[in-house]
């Protein structure tokens, strides 16, 4: 039986995953995406044009490719269907290439208002969410109340649903009717979509040797269980979630993928210990156009933390390292990388801590010369500049894993692979 490679990110998100998928494609039958909802936006530049996907697999541009969402995924149904005419209109043949998993969760109109009024009642301490309804759409997944892809097929369906778009009304104490056809209508096209039993057919593809590469959006930071909580996501962003949101077996899990950036960045609220609110930081959102491709909002920037890193590879036991956006360090003379952190007690630690969203976390620099070159136009690892080289045997001595691909700019074409 075949294994299924995973890629996900190993930061707060808004590694570039998206690329990524794009660029290992070519090597896989299937890319299947495993948790996660429309909060997710993965960019793909090629032919001097750049794409946001934020439900579809990052597979859908290769004509030869499957793309599944599997059923870790929350779907709007409105974002989906405005995703695929997008896509429909580059000339992609959508419907031969994307399968839907039956159980896969529905985000109702509702669920954006209670996401609102969540984060509203939060206050100063709102967590930052994309305002998509992500959150109440798993809240009502564990709840046992939410609905499902596979009930729009349901004769009694429209009565599950008015039952629950009533409750969610109640809940927020409005009496007023929201307008719920453009989501009516929306669910109507889904229906001609494959509608699937994703964990059977995906088991089906490893038998057949079909070669599978599950997405996960957002990142590893940003786990439910191990991430930055309360200011976290809501689904598993580990690889273990590629498990859950497909129905595969760990032991069917094979090379994991883990993607970073040459520094860090993180959009909302949280901790970040590497965060700059200096020249240096407005240097690297300027240079690495780091605002979010779901929301526009500016993502706060900070130099790589080697520590949380670590940590993450650890939990996702990752096999192979990515490095992006490795060209936004060009035009640094000194470059750091936070290798422990110094606590409010005064003590030295080098593990990611439980309380790392308490004040007091100081991080511990080493720095590097910066090769201060543009890199744009390397297409192997010996045209790097040495200092580049360094950076890259730094990381892979401290994490234990070799930096498999380095991105050296935006498109398909700027990607060193080792």
């Amino acid at each position: 039986m075949k294994k299924m490679d995973v890629v996900l990110g190993l930061q707060w998100g808004d590694e570039g995953k998206g690329k990524i998928v794009d660029v290992l494609t070519p090597n896989y039958d299937v890319v299947a995406r495993f948790q996660g909802g429309p909060n997710a936006g993965h960019s793909i530049c090629f032919l001097d044009k750049s794409f946001v996907l934020h439900t579809v697999p990052s597979g859908i541009f290769r004509t030869d490719a499957l793309n599944i969402i599997g059923n870790g995924v929350v779907i709007d149904p409105v974002i989906l269907m405005e995703e695929i005419h997008a896509i429909r209109q580059m000339g992609v043949d959508v419907r031969s290439h994307l399968l839907v998993s039956k159980r896969a969760h529905l985000i109702l109109p509702t669920h954006r208002l209670l996401d609102a009024a969540s984060e509203k009642a939060k206050g100063q301490k709102k967590v930052g969410t994309t305002g998509k309804g992500i959150g109440p759409a798993y809240t009502d997944k564990v709840a046992r109340t939410g609905l499902r892809v596979g009930d729009i097929l349901r004769t009694d369906f429209l009565d599950r649903y008015h039952a629950l778009f009533s409750g969610h009304l109640s809940a927020l104490g409005l009496t007023q009717p929201v307008d719920d056809s453009e989501w009516l209508n929306a669910v109507g096209q889904l229906k001609q979509l494959q509608i699937v039993d994703n964990e059977v057919v995906v088991n089906q593809w490893l038998r057949e040797g079909k070669t599978i590469l599950a997405e996960g959006a957002q990142g590893s930071l940003l786990d439910v269980d191990f991430g930055s909580y309360p200011y976290v996501t809501s689904s598993n962003t580990l690889c273990a979630g590629a498990c859950t949101g497909l129905g595969v077996a760990p032991a069917h899990v094979g090379n994991v993928y883990g993607i970073f950036k040459a520094y860090c960045t993180r959009v909302g609220s949280g901790p970040f210990p590497t965060e700059l609110f200096d020249e240096t930081g407005d240097l690297l959102r300027q240079i690495g156009h780091e605002y979010g491709a779901t929301t526009g909002r500016p993502r706060r920037c900070g130099w790589l933390d080697l520590v949380a890193l670590k940590y993450t590879v650890m939990m996702n036991a990752a096999t192979h390292l990515i490095m992006m956006k490795s060209d936004v360090l060009d035009r640094f003379e000194t470059i750091k990388v936070c290798v422990a952190y110094k606590t409010k007690s005064g003590a030295t630690i080098d593990y990611f801590p439980f309380d790392a969203d308490e004040e007091g976390i100081e991080p511990v620099y080493k720095e590097f010369k910066g090769w201060n070159t543009d890199i744009t136009s390397c297409r192997s690892f010996e045209q790097l500049p040495v200092e580049l080289k360094q950076y890259l045997l730094f990381i892979e001595e401290q994490t234990g894993v070799k930096v498999h691909i380095v991105s050296v700019g935006p498109n398909r074409d700027e990607t060193i692979v080792r």
